[in-house]
């Protein structure tokens, strides 16, 4: 079951601004989203997981 992303409790990074650069917040499951945009899409652990496979395979091609 995929955690909903609006009950979740999130922490923005210490590295994150308040001049609206850079910024992502986790969650406690090991959820991540973009902090501007809370209401977005977050990527679940899961995701991270496939993501990482298909680069590790060369299936994708980070730049």
């Amino acid at each position: 079951m995929i955690p909903d992303p609006t009950t979740m409790r999130w922490r923005k990074s210490s590295y994150s601004s308040g001049q609206g650069g850079e910024c992502v917040e986790l969650a406690h499951s090991g959820a991540m989203r973009d902090s501007k945009n809370p209401t977005g899409p977050a990527l679940t652990t899961g995701d991270l997981r496939v993501l990482l496979q298909e680069v590790r395979r060369g299936r994708f091609d980070l730049g």
